[in-house]
């Protein structure tokens, strides 16, 4: 497996790991946003009377959850803060980031320096794309079955399909099962909902094979229990590819177009044809930096009968 390699794109870091052209590791993160490592001055804006826990207001114009708080900390005093988890979307809320008190010296390190990463202009061939279908699809097939990964305000369900018998399509899933876990950057609470297995020789036996295939990658997690359900457990610091294409599935979509259109070659402007689903995702300044990049002008076309999901990035001639 390679080191960690790095896009610095627009808009938007992806980091990831490859095995030949298959990646086999990948994490995204938005710039401008607090990131898990993170050290920032805060103010403190309400404490919980009697508890070390409150909000702050990062200076970046983010609230978070801080815990840990010393007797001392009163409302509009400033902290240093360390960022533990950065903020994730979630359905119709947010939820903040949580940080606790620090003494460590104030540091906002990009997500290459914290991963030891090589920053690249492109990944090689083209598995972020396939990997960005996935995340959107929520569905993975493997032979004779599927997984239906849905993350939810709680956690993250994973339904094991298919029309095997159910000893063989249990063990059939945990491949692709902790490939997800990897590729998806998956975090928190995942519920896996397995065949039920009558005999507990044959739950023994998936959870044996579970733990080969998830050596390495830190969890926790339950045997399966006469329901054929497991719970693993992994530190949450950020937002999954799953939970961004549930979530914020339109800037997710934005910034893959900005993507394929700063990886366009030759003349002429840049023209971005989209649906009016995803206006509302636009950001100017991610157009100027896509103009500054390419040193091309950018336009755009809104086109109804587009599918959401498949905007189109191309060059046209100049006029």
């Amino acid at each position: 497996m390679t080191d960690w390699l790095v896009e610095e794109g627009i808009g938007e870091h992806r980091a990831v790991r490859l095995e030949g052209d298959r990646i086999t590791e990948a994490r995204v993160e938005w710039p401008g946003r607090l990131a898990a490592g993170w050290v920032v001055e805060a103010k403190l804006i309400s404490r919980a009377a009697g508890s070390g826990r409150g909000t702050a207001l990062a200076d970046t114009g983010e609230e978070v959850l801080v815990d840990r708080l010393p007797r001392e900390a009163s409302e509009g005093s400033v902290l240093r803060l360390s960022v533990i988890r950065a903020a994730i979307g979630g359905p119709g809320r947010l939820k903040r980031a949580q940080g606790r008190p620090s003494d460590a010296p104030l540091a906002r390190r990009s997500l290459a320096d914290r991963l030891g990463a090589k920053i690249v202009r492109h990944f090689p061939g083209e598995g972020w794309d396939e990997l960005i279908d996935e995340a959107l699809s929520g569905e993975l097939a493997f032979p004779g079955g599927a997984l239906l990964l849905t993350p939810t305000a709680a956690l993250t369900t994973v339904d094991v399909d298919g029309g095997m018998a159910p000893h063989a399509l249990a063990l059939a899933a945990i491949p692709e099962l902790a490939r997800a876990l990897r590729r998806f950057d998956l975090g928190g609470s995942i519920a896996v909902d397995f065949p039920t297995l009558a005999e507990k020789a044959g739950r023994r036996a998936v959870d044996e094979a579970l733990g080969l295939a998830l050596a390495g990658w830190p969890h926790e997690r339950t045997a399966m229990n006469g329901f054929g359900l497991v719970q693993i457990v992994a530190r949450l610091e950020r937002a999954s590819l799953l939970h961004l294409a549930a979530w914020q599935r339109p800037a997710m979509v934005w910034r893959r177009l900005l993507r394929r259109a700063e990886r366009l070659a030759g003349p002429g402007a840049i023209e971005l044809a989209l649906n009016p689903w995803l206006q509302h995702a636009i950001e100017p300044a991610h157009l100027a930096e896509l103009e500054r990049r390419t040193g091309s002008s950018v336009r755009m076309r809104k086109v109804a009968t587009l599918a959401p999901e498949a905007p189109q990035a191309q060059r046209v001639a100049n006029d």
